[in-house]
């Protein structure tokens, strides 16, 4: 049993009090006391952690101890439980005995509610600050604002952070026990494992005018040829790489369909049963064909979530 209640990246405590973006006063009190995250987006914004507890924790620094100037380009993330703003700053990382730096794939799974909100939120905007240095209707260049949640031109011309939605979709055949089987496919993009093949649930962008349900329907069917029915939304979560929401469903399809790839896209696909994907997730050795074993989505990932909603009996989403 995977015994999470959502998906890894969709945790979180903060109170993000977004009516204290625009109190100058108020946030230039708070950075005072605040506790601040700095992550590096020269580093693909990692950021300090302990990884020697379980579960890790991360850094966070009084405002005395970040680099100066830093209240400056500030960004306010919310209030915790205990009364205390949190802020984030994008600024290369100390070295610190005992701590190491990490990406949010790698501990995003381990960490607790708490600190995976905090990062999860900092990553995000970190990142869409560093794309967004000027307007997308002018080209004028762009000043950060609003304690980092929106950018502004001289002529006082205003963006706000946007989100990517996607959608993702474990295809299972709708059987129960061990024989059951889901439909996963390896991204003609991904750069190959030695010894082995990463296979993971389908996904692809929400066009414009397109629902999440009807861009797994389009989905599915552009890039392994089988229609689906009984599409389930289960949950989602950001994946700010760099910065999309991923809708996660369950569908079901008949594994009796011919699979053909879109090879511009799916480079292999295939059914795997029950008995598989726990052998894999067990840490067997589990042949995928050309002497390459099967490795399935990282832990942080809500594919995993969805692979384990399935193995744990879970064929319909209301269920």
């Amino acid at each position: 049993m995977s015994g999470e209640a959502a998906p890894p990246l969709a945790r979180s405590t903060l109170d993000r009090a977004a009516h204290r973006r625009g109190d100058s006063q108020w946030l230039t009190e708070a950075w005072l006391r605040a506790r601040v995250l700095l992550l590096d987006s020269t580093d693909e914004g990692r950021t300090l952690a302990r990884t020697e507890t379980s579960p890790p924790t991360l850094v966070l620094f009084g405002a005395a101890d970040v680099p100066a100037g830093s209240e400056s380009m500030a960004m306010f993330l919310g209030v915790e439980p205990d009364g205390v703003p949190v802020f984030a700053v994008d600024a290369p990382l100390p070295a610190i005995p005992g701590t190491r730096a990490v990406h949010l794939r790698e501990v995003g799974h381990l960490l607790a509610d708490r600190e995976a909100g905090i990062f999860t939120t900092a990553l995000a905007l970190v990142n869409w600050h560093t794309r967004h240095g000027y307007s997308t209707s002018t080209g004028a260049p762009t000043a950060m604002d609003e304690a980092g949640w929106s950018r502004v031109d001289r002529n006082g011309g205003r963006i706000w952070p946007r989100t990517d939605p996607a959608m993702i979709v474990l295809v299972h055949d709708g059987v129960d026990g061990p024989d059951g089987r889901c439909l996963l496919g390896n991204n003609a993009g991904w750069q190959g494992t030695p010894g082995g093949r990463r296979y993971s649930c389908l996904a692809g962008y929400v066009e414009p005018g397109e629902s999440a349900e009807a861009a797994v329907l389009r989905e599915v069917r552009e890039e392994v040829g089988i229609g689906v029915e009984r599409v389930g939304y289960v949950g989602s979560q950001a994946w700010p790489f760099p910065g999309s929401l991923m809708l996660g469903f369950l569908a079901t399809a008949n594994p009796a369909e011919p699979v053909r790839v879109d090879p511009s896209e799916i480079a292999y696909a295939r059914w795997f049963s029950r008995r598989e994907i726990g052998a894999a997730l067990a840490g067997e050795s589990v042949d995928v064909g050309d002497g390459a074993r099967l490795i399935l989505p990282p832990p942080s990932s809500i594919a995993l979530f969805l692979i384990h909603r399935w193995l744990d009996g879970w064929v319909d989403a209301d269920r």
